[in-house]
């Protein structure tokens, strides 16, 4: 079985739980013969070390013009997201691209504005943090902004709210590619308590 590339998209100031989540649950999920579906990339603009929120330093493995050719493709969020990443126009423009290419694009907490920037939430639901939803429903009027969700599936796009929500959407994909008893046993590895799931 191949596994499913993911890559996860970094940048100066991006949330760190909104890509270690995600980063956490797609790393240690196994199938039940012990296979791991998933391989994880991490990718930047220009690749090498980024500052994420508080300093954290993370060494990106590649950057988005060497990626490989990706099956997920997660953007997080964070002050670096709408500060610096929403007006970067290759950013925006990859983006674009991997939402023709992968199987499934997702954001966690304001890297909804990206995806909603590259005209990927037009005519959609969406989410994000809490304290960004009336942000997101002013700058972009046609996305159809859910509220008091962890997360919103429309196919091959899909958005989460704040920060640890980014597990919770995490694990919804595992459950959609690979069944409900795989999310089971990831979350269960994590201690993770799904009954917390909305």
């Amino acid at each position: 079985m191949s596994r499913k590339k993911v890559g996860i998209y970094l940048f100066d100031d991006v949330e760190v739980l909104d890509f270690a989540g995600p980063y956490e649950v797609f790393s240690t999920t196994q199938l039940e013969d012990g296979t791991k579906p998933f391989e994880v990339i991490t990718l930047s603009q220009n690749g090498g070390l980024i500052s994420a929120a508080n300093g954290l330093r993370v060494e990106t493995e590649k950057t988005i013009q060497a990626a490989p050719q990706l099956d997920l493709l997660i953007i997080p969020g964070g002050r670096g997201a709408t500060e610096n990443e929403l007006h970067k126009q290759d950013v925006i423009s990859y983006i674009k691209q991997q939402h023709k290419e992968t199987e499934i694009l997702a954001s966690v907490c304001t890297g909804a504005f990206l995806l909603a920037e590259a005209g990927l939430l037009e005519g959609k639901k969406a989410t994000t943090h809490k304290g960004s939803l009336d942000k997101l429903k002013e700058a972009y009027p046609q996305v159809n902004v859910q509220r008091n969700v962890k997360f919103v599936d429309e196919g091959e796009v899909l958005t989460a709210a704040g920060i640890s929500a980014g597990i919770e959407l995490s694990l919804h994909i595992v459950a959609r590619l690979y069944g409900e008893e795989t999310m089971i046993k990831t979350a269960d590895y994590m201690e993770y308590d799904l009954q917390k799931r909305s």
